[in-house]
């Protein structure tokens, strides 16, 4: 799915499947006139080309979509979410909306116990020197504090404070020890929701009749579109993780078949 599917032409929809068009549709319904800030932030698109121009499409595939992004809005206001942890910061486009609608939630761009409202953990310099600079453009770098190193290290320095949403887009092989860290380390709030992404790419759904943890000799589906076997440690990493969630006794998950598949989780009473 393209970054923006809310602004699709004629020929991108007479061209889709059913599918596709069903998602065009439904991302273009989910813009709201009626809320400040706009449900696509007005520098997004400035965003996501300045992503391509630098980094190729391949890499630019990395940063999640308008579509996506609304979604996320959403479940902020919905949760009425006053503070965001995001691993994996990558060029801002999803800082950028979650600050947007942290201030639909009426959230100050005040330090709370030393951060900012976002904090977004990211090991790759350049990454967060452009992300800094897409959120002055964005109006929301006074919401954003950047953390650049090892997303291990940087939770040890986060233990102590608390978040109602907490966004894994990052090292998918760690994804984990992020969540056990997070959970064990009571840096999820009451009431608090962790999103995860990419937990259903093409590399991973071939797992879908392998038991976890994957035996080595373990032979997933053979389907035409996950043939890259450089990707199926990644793959296997984020079944066991999808597993492993499924039959954690401290949570409940459900993950939704959009984009390439994103797991909402949250904790049960008295974890």
């Amino acid at each position: 799915m393209a970054f923006s599917e809310t602004t699709g032409t004629s020929d991108d929809y007479e061209q889709a499947s059913a599918d596709q068009l069903r998602m065009f549709y439904a991302a273009k319904a989910s813009v709201n006139t009626n809320v400040d800030p706009p449900s696509v932030p007005s520098t997004i698109g400035d965003v996501h080309a300045d992503t391509v121009a630098r980094h190729g499409e391949r890499v630019a595939i990395m940063a999640i979509s308008e579509y996506q992004g609304m979604l996320q809005s959403f479940l902020v206001g919905l949760l009425g979410a006053r503070r965001v942890l995001e691993i994996g910061t990558f060029t801002g486009a999803s800082a950028i909306f979650f600050a947007n609608a942290l201030k639909r939630n009426g959230v100050a761009n005040t330090p709370t116990n030393s951060y900012k409202p976002i904090v977004s953990l990211d090991v790759s310099p350049k990454f967060a020197q452009t992300a800094r600079q897409n959120f002055v453009k964005a109006g929301i770098s006074e919401y954003v504090d950047v953390v650049v190193g090892d997303a291990h290290e940087s939770l040890n320095e986060l233990v102590g404070q608390t978040f109602d949403i907490v966004f894994l887009d990052a090292n998918k092989e760690a994804y984990r020890a992020y969540y056990d860290k997070i959970i064990e380390s009571k840096m999820l709030a009451k009431g608090g929701l962790i999103i995860a992404d990419n937990t259903a790419f093409d590399w991973v759904t071939p797992f879908i009749n392998v038991s976890a943890p994957v035996a080595e000799d373990a032979v997933p589906l053979r389907v035409p579109y996950s043939s890259h076997p450089e990707l199926l440690d990644m793959g296997r990493a984020l079944h066991e993780f999808n597993e492993y969630v499924r039959q954690d006794p401290r949570s409940e998950v459900v993950m939704l078949p959009l984009f390439t598949g994103i797991s909402l989780i949250r904790l049960l009473p008295d974890n």
